[in-house]
């Protein structure tokens, strides 16, 4: 029998990779003899690189570049087994885990350092490169990433702008001629699983400019800032993809990348399931087990879960999602290519003891959920 484990990290308590570890060692408890495939999956966000590397064979890199605020900070970055591929989480570089809370600041925030992990890519001759958008505290509509690679913004005085997405409705000027022109040579793929534009009531500044630190008056501010960019930028660049959808993701990044780069926005988790060979892993796979940190109506709308099963449909393989937790609509997922749900949580208990004894739990529910498997494999 082969089996395929397929999970998503468990947020705040085991990443993708010990995850699979956990249900490995469920699974083997009972159907001993089993070949288990483990695949530790990511959707773009939080674990992307992890995933990719592992399950390319792949190596960790890091790099000191320039934080969100500006303080130095050390990001990691992966390049995939072919020696060919980039991977990089934005949010290493430029994510809000990067900013205490007390100091977030959407207003000056930049995705200058993203840049430089781009940059520090070509420089190790890599010309494909995959992007995660995601956990931004960014809202500068990339400028700090297209900065970093050489781009100039200029006010009306011929002064350059300071960084941060404020500082861009004091944008007259866009100068090139320095771009890095490395990036024609290159084949850029954002993993976004959003749909807002850059600009508007469903924009980046609106809609997730308040959990970056932004009060009501500093998303207009934002707003109208980036919207003002978004012309400039579109003389520079003849791009118009501000009303694109994803390119309000990650702080406007994704209208960054679409203005700057030849980028092309696509689903998270289908990225990570290409780069990692899942079709040719699954195809002939008895069944396989996926999993994430909480299950409900969310995840039917194309979360990991359903990227693993939407594959693995296509095979006629049945999938099982052990969760964290199941919320409300959870049951949606039924329809989208899962054939059965499972909480790890065996009786009532406290979050912290759950994220405490996490590894455990998805042990001993791989464990019952494999026996389940056994007694359907006897009915008649």
């Amino acid at each position: 029998m082969k089996i395929v484990v397929a999970p998503d990290s468990f947020k705040g308590s085991l990443s993708a990779t010990q995850v699979a570890d956990a249900m490995e060692q469920g699974i083997l408890s009972v159907y001993p003899k089993a070949q288990v495939v483990k695949v530790p999956i990511a959707d773009g966000g939080e674990g992307t690189v992890e995933a990719l590397v592992n399950a390319t064979g792949g190596q960790i890199v890091t790099e000191k570049v320039l934080g969100p605020l500006g303080d130095s900070v050390e990001a990691a970055w992966g390049i995939l087994g072919d020696q060919k591929t980039a991977v990089i989480e934005m949010a290493a570089a430029s994510g809000l885990p990067l900013v205490p809370y007390g100091k977030r600041d959407p207003l000056r925030a930049t995705t200058y350092g993203t840049g430089e992990l781009i940059k520090a890519a070509l420089d190790k001759g890599i010309r494909n490169i995959i992007i995660g958008l995601g956990g931004s505290a960014t809202n500068d509509g990339g400028a700090g990433m297209a900065r970093a690679l050489g781009a100039k913004f200029f006010d009306k005085d011929n002064q350059e702008l300071p960084n941060g997405g404020i500082a861009l409705k004091n944008l007259a000027c866009l100068d090139l001629n320095g771009f890095d022109p490395r990036i024609k040579e290159c084949t850029i793929t954002a993993a976004c699983d959003v749909e807002n534009p850059l600009c508007g009531p469903f924009g980046s500044s609106k809609v997730y400019g308040p959990q970056k630190g932004a009060t009501p008056q500093m998303v207009a501010e934002l707003d109208q800032a980036l919207a003002h960019y978004a012309k400039i930028a579109k003389a520079a660049t003849g791009q118009d993809v501000a009303s694109f959808p994803g390119a309000g993701a990650a702080g406007g990044l994704g209208a960054g990348l679409l203005f700057f780069t030849p980028a092309k926005l696509k689903p998270g988790i289908e990225i990570v399931l290409e780069a990692a060979g899942f079709s040719a892993k699954v195809k002939d796979a008895s069944l396989v087990i996926t999993g994430e940190g909480n299950t409900d109506f969310q995840t039917a709308q194309g979360k990991a879960p359903v990227g693993v099963a939407k594959v693995a449909k296509a095979f006629g393989v049945p999938v099982i999602c052990l969760s964290g937790g199941l919320g409300e609509g959870s049951e949606e997922v039924l329809g989208k290519g899962i054939s059965g749900l499972m909480s790890i949580v065996p009786q009532p208990m406290a979050l912290d003891e759950c994220i405490k004894n996490a590894k455990v739990l998805l042990e001993e529910a791989a464990a019952r959920m494999c026996r389940l498997v056994k007694i359907g494999q006897l009915l008649k």
